[in-house]
Parts: structure tokens; C-alpha cells; sequence
């Protein structure tokens, strides 16, 4: 019994020897003071045979979030761009402030057939200070007859700085 007592007291120890050695596992986020993001939107698609290989029209919606919960962005460019590159429209005329958690969106209409399966936007964004990095993304839907789809797109950062 006695041998026993001794060999789970030095498992004991043992195990709160290893487990006082293994740390918590922390979380860094980088916080950034700006960003250029390219962000892909489908102005259409192509679905199946179905359709003879005409466009599938969508409606887009470019949605940015501030993440941050302390913290304002100020938007300084939504420029929407064609599959070729080529600049289709300026959405923002002067700058715009997006609060705390704060949210705004940009539409292009289903009408809008110019961007073509390649459109996207550049959004560029600056803060004060550094903070969360925003949620940058587009949501593309659409319908025709009994058809139905839609997804989203997530921007990538293409420039940007950090603390």
C-alpha cells in the first residue's frame, strides 16, 4: 500500500510537473493602421447547358465591417473594376467614416452586366490607430426561372501596414 501511495504521488507530480510547463495557448491579431484590399464581385456567371451559355445576372452586394470594437476606419476608396481592369465606377466621392462595429455596403444591381465574371472592387481604408482587421467581402445572388444561387467572395489584402 505504501508503494502504491508513492508511485501515484510521483505520477502526480509528474503530470503537474508537465502540465505547469505547457502554456496557454495565446492569440496575437495583427492590427493594422491601413489596408488595400481586392475583393472579386460577379457582375454574372455561366451556369450549365440549360442556359446556352448566357449569363447568369447577379445582384452584388460588397459588404465592410469594422470589427473593431473601440476603434473608427475612415473608407478613402470603393472603385469598382471590369474584368479587364478597367475602372467602372467610383462608389465613395469623399471619404467615409465607419464607426465601431459600424458596417456599411455597396450594391451593383443585376442590371449591371459591364463587370462581367471578372469585376471586382479595391477598397482602401485607413484608421487613426491600430486596430481589428475588417471583414471585407462580397455576396453575390441571383435568380432565374426555378434557379437559384448565391455565395460570397472574401477580399485579400494586397497593401497594407501594421502597428
Amino acid at each position: 500500500m505504501k508503494y502504491i501511495a508513492s508511485f501515484v504521488a510521483s505520477i502526480l507530480s509528474t503530470v503537474l510537473l508537465v502540465s505547469s510547463s505547457i502554456a496557454a495557448p495565446t492569440y496575437s491579431l495583427n492590427l493594422w493602421l491601413e489596408q488595400t484590399v481586392y475583393v472579386p464581385l460577379y457582375s454574372h456567371i455561366y451556369a450549365d447547358e440549360r442556359f446556352k451559355n448566357k449569363p447568369f445576372l447577379l445582384t452584388a452586394t460588397l459588404s465592410i465591417r469594422n470589427t473593431d470594437p473601440a476603434h473608427q476606419l475612415t473608407l478613402r476608396c470603393v472603385d469598382y473594376y471590369d474584368s479587364t481592369g478597367k475602372l467602372l465606377n467610383n462608389y465613395l466621392s469623399k471619404p467615409l467614416t465607419i464607426g465601431p462595429l459600424g458596417s456599411t455596403k455597396y450594391i451593383v444591381e443585376e442590371s449591371e452586366s459591364k463587370g462581367g465574371s471578372g469585376a471586382k472592387f479595391l477598397v482602401s481604408w485607413d484608421a487613426e490607430t491600430a486596430i481589428t482587421e475588417p471583414i471585407i467581402e462580397s455576396i453575390m445572388i441571383g435568380t432565374k426561372m426555378q434557379q437559384g444561387i448565391s455565395f460570397i467572395s472574401r477580399g485579400r489584402v494586397i497593401k497594407g501596414q501594421t502597428r
